[in-house]
């Protein structure tokens, strides 16, 4: 056989042949999708389960009275649904959603600070003591004072989810804008920025990723000061759900409020990062 022929037979395998390994990408099945989606929940699936037989099964063999502190999950349920369908849950979640978004609009004052702080020395050095000072100090520890400031409402509350937030967005802009690489300001500088637009168009941008990583730790912060306000000096609000519902000693029902308190969290954290996203494709801290 000559060396054309060769040629000619090499070039003629189909793709089918030994010679050839073609892989097609593999399209996810809808079965595929939800098996994986049952394979996250599965540790979760599995501690349900485990506290219906503790709580339906196991404690009523010890002492029927131990239910009542730790209810089956079908008994949260069944509770989570009245209060729905009542719209009292609904009612108390809206509550406390409103105190926290009232205070984070406060707390937004915390980046412009932060900015003036990581921006300019003498600035830093006349506020960072009092900071620095006020910052360790539990929102839990001025709740007693608010009450005597405020009383016993929405400006108490919102007093307390403000102090939660307020610190970690601020600590978080001056850490972000001290962590400006000088060869963007210079690069600005020689373009003839001015300090203003250096300042709104290199530095804010520049410090966005730790900013938003700030409201999203103060978020967080804020939403659990906030339930320990409405304990004690709210009569609306989550908080007071599950404090109203101890006294009764309605177990089910404070499981559903810590609940609804976890998901809330979970909503919200879940809100932020998405929003991060779009205004970050850039950052790859923030598309992770």
């Amino acid at each position: 056989m000559s060396s054309s022929e060769l040629t000619a037979g090499r070039h003629s395998r189909s793709p089918g042949d030994a010679g050839f390994n073609i892989q097609t990408p593999r399209v996810p099945t809808f079965l595929s999708l939800s098996l994986r989606k049952l394979r996250q929940f599965g540790f979760v699936s599995l501690l349900i389960l485990a506290w219906q037989y503790i709580s339906g099964v196991w404690l009523p063999a010890v002492d029927a009275t131990l239910v009542t502190l730790l209810p089956p999950p079908s008994a949260v349920a069944l509770a989570a649904r009245d209060l729905i369908v009542s719209g009292e849950l609904p009612a108390h979640l809206w509550a406390s959603l409103k105190r926290e978004l009232i205070a984070f609009g406060f707390a937004l004052a915390a980046i412009p600070l932060g900015i003036a702080m990581g921006w300019w020395k003498w600035v830093n050095e006349q506020i960072d003591p009092l900071i620095e000072t006020l910052r360790p100090i539990p929102p839990i520890a001025w709740i007693p004072l608010s009450i005597l400031w405020f009383g016993i409402g929405d400006a108490q509350n919102q007093f307390i989810i403000f102090l939660g937030i307020f610190f970690p967005i601020l600590i978080n802009t001056v850490t972000g804008v001290k962590g400006i690489e000088t060869n963007l300001i210079r690069a600005a500088q020689s373009l003839g920025a001015s300090q203003w637009h250096i300042l709104s168009r290199v530095v804010l941008r520049a410090a966005l990723p730790q900013i938003l990583t700030g409201i999203r730790v103060g978020f967080g912060f804020g939403w659990m000061a906030l339930v320990a306000a409405e304990l004690v000096g709210a009569s609306s609000g989550l908080g007071f759900l599950i404090n109203d519902a101890r006294s009764v000693l309605r177990t089910d029902i404070i499981i559903v409020g810590m609940l609804t308190i976890g998901f809330t969290g979970f909503f919200i954290d879940t809100l932020v990062r998405k929003l991060a996203r779009r205004l970050l494709p850039w950052s790859l801290a923030a598309t992770r």
